[in-house]
């Protein structure tokens, strides 16, 4: 089953230098993973008898020269500066948003996925597997962890279908290598605008590779330079300036790989006088920062590198513009802290200075503070910190869950101010916060916790603590209490007892046929909750109708629970006895006589035998009245409604003693016999009983 590795910034380091020392064949730069052709990696034998050859040589295709074919498992390592991350919520890393979307993209794409938290807060990521897999994968990452841009690149409009290939393939390929999303417009569309909405890096890289496919396409001259990286930001100058004015200039185009990929060659491309005067300007430039610029190195703290960097580079421009010198950051998931500055000799002094004052503009300070005290310090709905913050805007304050320690990062000044102010609120917290541990069995926790919360709900507001009892998950019995003092102890105490009531409880089930439940609980509950009055402490629970059961469940102390199942067991043994019911045929035309005016006949029948009689509507072709309730009073009511019969129709009563086992025969199918018998004999009645 896939997993997601969350590696601290020193495993991360370690697990990247173990896979520099074993040389992992397979492991290749970001954006180069290569995968050779047919032909490269196998080319064709010579053809026999080829004039020239010596005997016993190898063709040259299949000699020394042979490209070796890369392993089909690849390693692609990249960063997402704090600025780009989607979710900043460090206090959740590794089981947060972050850690639920890679596990997702692993399951969907087969990649293996590892992140790191780097010291600057970015995420270091890598990803391991088959290249269609690996590439899949860091697009998916960049398109969900990443925060995006869009921009646009305009190419001649013939040139647009170069860049989606046969069937797509080209603009695919393309997507996944720089993870970004590509917009061509319809063929009907007149903009010549490709819109690539993606990271910076991404929306960089793929830029340049689409002028790269229309400078092919370009039926004019076109010029590849490879000259060192590290002059190019000479070559384009501070924020680009110099290269779109030698484009202006020249009327050439002119393509300089950006800073993110490790690419010599620029390209130009325009009429063949505009390409080499363009040409011949940038080899000027080069030549002479070549010969008049020198180094230094110096070390600045990894953590710094961010301020040096600035907001999507600017600060480096800003350097670059004043100066006219180059700061050469190392990769931002390197372990170096090795700075290059490249320039003039007198240039060099100048930029240094601007560059401490960058990485020194911003203070990072520790505040150390235990991690259950954190919430408190933050305050209810972030009071404390929000106050703080919003009289110290520039300060970025900080939490780590789990960690002893606060960040806090900002103008130097400012940070002091808020480093004093949330010592002030720990000091005041210490005096007056405490907190305890109780281990309690994870059994009971959902009862701790009540229905929606409600028993914890209150202890929590009565007694003014934190109770963090943990997730099922957490298979943990570790329940912790934060607050005033007293109340913990109170919140405590009350935790405790609960708890010896609950070990104390048993639980009963009463087998109680489904057709009682309705009466047992009455119209809007009003007869259970006579029983729950009666036992507060015992849980009655009746099963959901749909479930067709029979199981009563009680729940509660042990004396309590078998107080109320007696209890209850005599209130279904009365209904058992009250349901004895029996059938009375009476002949239609004296219904109404029974009932008498107004009801009176039969209401003082059902009042004085205790039984519940019903008659069958005027529109029914029944003769028969139930009689419900217990056996003597059914037959008693029986008797007196029979006394009204004969009365009004001077019937005389015969009975015959048949035994019960010729009972069925006599009566016939569906009481065909009885029938026929009454039929032949002018209409008698005749009713039977046990």
């Amino acid at each position: 089953m896939s997993s997601v590795a969350v590696l601290t910034p020193e495993s991360f380091a370690e697990h990247r230098s173990g896979l520099k020392d074993q040389e992992i064949t397979g492991c290749v730069p970001e954006d180069e993973a290569y995968i050779p052709t047919y032909l490269e990696a196998f080319p064709p034998l010579p053809e026999k008898g080829t004039p020239g050859e010596k005997s016993g040589e190898p063709a040259s295709a299949w000699g020394s020269k042979i490209r070796p074919i890369k392993a089909s498992v690849i390693t692609q390592v990249f960063h997402v500066p704090l600025e780009e991350r989607r979710y900043k919520d460090n206090s959740q890393f590794g089981e947060g948003e972050e850690a639920k979307v890679c596990l997702d993209i692993m399951q969907r794409t087969g990649a293996h996925i590892e992140l790191s938290l780097a010291k600057d807060q970015g995420l270091s990521i890598m990803v391991t597997g088959k290249l269609d897999s690996v590439m899949k994968a860091r697009k998916e990452i960049v398109a969900r962890l990443q925060t995006q841009a869009s921009a646009t690149v305009a190419i001649p409009k013939e040139h647009h279908r170069f860049v989606i290939g046969k069937n797509g393939e080209k603009l695919q390929e393309l997507e996944l290598k720089t993870a970004t999303k590509i917009a061509i417009p319809r063929p009907d569309d007149p903009s010549a605008n490709i819109r690539i909405t993606g990271t910076k890096e991404g929306i960089e890289k793929a830029r340049h590779e689409i002028l790269l496919i229309s400078a092919e396409q370009d039926k004019r001259a076109v010029e590849r330079l490879s000259l060192e990286k590290a002059f190019h930001p000479f070559i384009a100058g501070a924020h680009n300036r110099l290269v779109q004015e030698l484009s202006q200039e020249t009327g050439a185009r002119i393509s300089i790989p950006p800073p993110s990929l490790p690419k010599d060659e620029i390209v130009i491309t325009g009429e063949k006088e505009a390409v080499a005067l363009a040409v011949n300007r940038i080899r000027t430039i080069y030549d002479d920062k070549k010969r008049k610029t020198t180094t230094i190195s110096v070390e600045v703290k990894k953590s710094q590198h961010k301020y040096i960097i600035g907001p999507k580079g600017n600060t480096l421009q800003e350097i670059l513009e004043a100066t006219g010198v180059s700061v050469e950051m190392p990769p931002l998931d390197s372990g170096s802290e090795t700075i290059i500055l490249r320039g003039e000799p007198d240039k060099l002094g100048p930029a240094l200075t601007q560059v401490y004052a960058k990485a020194k503009s911003v203070m990072v300070v520790e505040v150390t503070a235990p991690a259950w005290l954190h919430r408190f310090i933050i305050g209810k709905k972030g009071q404390n910190i929000g106050r703080i913050t919003q009289q110290l805007p520039r300060v970025h304050i900080e939490f780590t869950d789990g960690e002893e320690r606060i960040s806090l990062e900002g103008p130097t000044e400012e940070v002091e101010q808020a480093q004093a102010q949330i010592q002030e609120i720990i000091k005041d917290l210490l005096v007056r916060m405490d907190y305890t541990e109780v281990i309690i069995d994870q059994r009971f926790h959902r009862h701790l916790i009540g229905k929606n919360g409600a028993n914890i709900n209150r202890i929590k507001e009565q007694y003014k603590v934190s109770v963090r009892i943990p997730q099922d998950s957490e298979r943990s019995g570790l329940v912790r209490i934060e607050g005033d003092p007293k109340g913990v102890q109170l919140a405590r105490r009350e935790l405790i007892e609960m708890v010896q009531r609950m070990e104390n409880e048993r639980t009963k089930d009463l087998i109680v046929e489904q057709k009682f439940h309705r009466t047992i609980i009455g119209q809007k509950g009003e007869k259970i909750k006579e029983v729950r009055d009666k036992f507060p402490e015992v849980i009655i629970n009746f099963p959901d109708p749909s479930q067709k059961s029979d199981i009563v469940q009680l729940r509660g102390p042990k004396n309590e629970v078998e107080k109320c199942a007696k209890f209850l067991q005599k209130i279904i043994a009365d209904l058992i006895e009250n349901s004895f019911s029996l059938s009375v045929p009476i002949f239609k035309q004296f219904h109404k006589n029974i009932i008498g005016k107004g009801g009176a006949n039969i209401k003082k029948i059902r009042e004085e035998t205790n039984t519940k009689i019903d008659l069958p509507t005027e529109n029914s072709n029944s003769e028969m009245i139930i009689i419900t309730g217990k056996k003597s009073n059914c037959e008693v009511a029986r008797e007196r409604i029979l006394a009204i019969q004969r009365e009004l129709a001077n019937i005389k009563e015969s009975e015959v003693t048949i035994p019960a086992k010729l009972h069925n025969s006599l009566i016939g199918s569906k009481g065909c016999l009885v029938r026929s018998i009454m039929e032949d004999c002018g209409g008698p009645t005749v009713s039977g009983s046990l």
